[in-house]
């Protein structure tokens, strides 16, 4: 009698896309270690990032680099993967995948194939950060890392002049001195939040207006990635 198991195609696998510390290695869900310990191959866009992470929690499963210069290269051998029945889990340096960093390429491709995807939700600097800047939270714009071009500068401090809200930003240590002038220069009245090595043990914040800021930073060589929120508040409407 045949055996029907054997013809049977595997059920397809699933990805799921697992947010990391973004610095202090606690900040990691229990739900998280479960599913990077069950993992087929974790998918990993540093992989010697990640390799420490798994380390810390006793964790060890297959690493696959997949970052932004070979993600699309990567889909095909991804949808290879789940279409074999592979549970894989997609991991950014540090925090949410797809907010800034690697992966919705991957993600856009798997759902495109009709495969399933689950979030492992997590860190996120974007929200740790603009839980501690004291700004409303609607509405948000986030805005990834500022921009570095004169002219897309002026358009995004044009759109923060006129329309009021709470603009959230990446920066390097070696551009957020520029983005500080820049933002005094187009947005003087606009109060901002500077958050440094967020959940690190050298975690800093700092708020006021840009230009207090420019100068607080001048006074030493400014090190870690920086969040920027700026936030304008509503003009009173003009009387009739």
């Amino acid at each position: 009698m045949p055996n029907l198991a054997e013809n049977t195609p595997p059920q397809p696998g699933i990805l799921y896309v697992v947010a990391t510390p973004i610095g202090n290695l606690e900040d990691i869900t229990l739900r998280a270690i479960r599913i990077l310990g069950e993992a087929d191959f974790i998918l990993a866009e540093d992989t010697r990032t990640t390799r420490a992470l798994l380390s810390h929690h006793a964790i060890h499963r297959p690493l696959v680099s997949l970052h932004a210069h070979n993600e699309s290269r990567r889909a095909r051998q991804v949808l290879e993967w789940l279409g074999e029945g592979r549970r894989l889990a997609l991991v950014s340096e540090a925090g949410t995948p797809g907010v800034s960093d690697p992966g919705a390429t991957i993600v856009s491709a798997v759902l495109d194939a009709g495969l399933p995807v689950s979030p492992v939700p997590g860190a996120s600097a974007l929200t740790a950060a603009v839980s501690v800047s004291g700004f409303p939270t609607l509405p948000i714009v986030f805005g990834g890392f500022f921009p570095r071009k004169p002219g897309h500068q002026r358009r995004i401090c044009e759109r923060m002049r006129r329309d009021s809200g709470t603009y959230v930003f990446f920066e390097s240590p070696y551009r957020v001195k520029d983005t500080l002038d820049a933002l005094s220069a187009q947005t003087p009245d606009a109060t901002v939040c500077l958050i440094r090595e967020a959940t690190k043990v050298h975690e800093t914040i700092l708020q006021g207006r840009p230009a207090d800021l420019a100068a607080r930073l001048s006074e030493g060589e400014p090190r870690g990635e920086f969040v920027l929120i700026l936030h304008r508040p509503r003009r009173p409407a003009r009387p009739e």
